[in-house]
């Protein structure tokens, strides 16, 4: 795909994001795009948003769980770039006319107090660069008409993220078995969707190793102070505004947050 139509799409992209506007499938209508040609328009879209004056403050893993794979029909992980208007706080309310066609997910976040650059990186590289992690939501979002999205359409829309709420608590992953933490995901008082970290690729620990290996073979590091997302540990959940989200992780907390 020559750089002209790459500008076009990832421009595209991005005045749906500012607009709040679906656009149709762009698998169907560049049936030859590769891969490689998605993460180029993903990251015109993402430059356009920091010409705009946002900054990156992370990164993440995208369809990790066999759960949001069958939703899907996307079978491989991807990654996209967290921005620092995407994040909030425990308990603090996401106005819902910001988002398009919002779902949200629990997952476990990584705060790195090191560089995590691949080839190479094992869990044992995870763990060590690791600061602390934390309960959150993931609120993803598409703006590919009815999430009809092949996998080239979710990576060129930076992974269809959204938003993200993290939990107050920060646990040493050292002290908790990330595979087998249980999660528990409440959406206005009832229990919604049930999981564990193995549903991350096996756990959170290697989907960040996945991330930074497949970011370093592209020169990318994961930067000390960065927030990482791992990866839903369940299904996806639609919402919608008046909706009230809890999530529990068994040995790390609970993130909270509601739809105004």
């Amino acid at each position: 795909m020559d750089e002209n139509r790459i500008a076009q799409l990832g421009d595209e992209l991005y005045q749906a994001w500012l607009n709040r506007e679906v656009v149709a499938p762009l698998s169907e209508r560049h049936p030859g795009m590769s891969i490689e040609d998605a993460y180029q328009v993903q990251r015109r879209m993402i430059e356009r948003r920091l010409q705009a004056g946002e900054r990156v403050v992370g990164k993440k893993v995208g369809v990790t769980s066999l759960a949001v794979m069958n939703m899907l029909g996307v079978y491989q992980p991807d990654f996209g770039y967290l921005l620092d208007a995407m994040i909030y706080g425990e308990g603090q309310a996401i106005p819902a006319d910001s988002l398009i066609q919002p779902k949200a997910e629990g997952e476990i976040a990584f705060l790195l107090k090191k560089d995590l650059s691949g080839p190479g990186v094992g869990a044992a590289d995870v763990l060590a660069a690791t600061e602390g992690v934390m309960a959150c939501f993931e609120i993803v979002d598409s703006r590919i008409r009815d999430w009809k999205i092949a996998i080239q359409d979710t990576i060129a829309d930076n992974a269809s993220c959204g938003a993200l709420v993290l939990g107050n608590a920060l646990v040493d992953p050292r002290k908790v078995d990330l595979a087998l933490c249980g999660m528990v995901f409440e959406k206005n008082g009832e229990v919604v969707v049930t999981g564990s970290g193995a549903a991350a690729l096996g756990s959170p620990v290697n989907a960040v190793a996945w991330l930074a290996n497949t970011l370093g073979a592209l020169g990318i590091p994961l930067k000390a102070g960065e927030i990482i997302l791992s990866g839903a540990l369940g299904a996806m959940v639609a919402v919608k505004p008046g909706d009230n989200l809890q999530l529990t992780v068994g040995g790390i907390g609970g993130c909270a947050t509601r739809f105004a």
